[in-house]
């Protein structure tokens, strides 16, 4: 597990990073910022995660 953690830190670019905020012991990224790297609008990032519920973790939003 801590290999992939590695991994995936690694290929984060730094900008990036400052994306992610700590939050009472979370990671968690503002919608909108998320939309901006998959180069969406939010309210239709927010309308496929709605439609897939069951394809994201149970704790990707709240």
């Amino acid at each position: 597990m801590e290999e992939r953690n590695q991994k995936s830190q690694s290929l984060m670019k730094p900008e990036y990073e400052t994306l992610i905020f700590h939050f009472r012991g979370f990671k968690v990224m503002i919608d909108s910022d998320l939309a901006m790297l998959y180069n969406v609008p939010t309210k239709r990032l927010k309308e496929q995660v709605k439609r897939n519920i069951s394809s994201f973790p149970e704790d990707f939003m709240f």
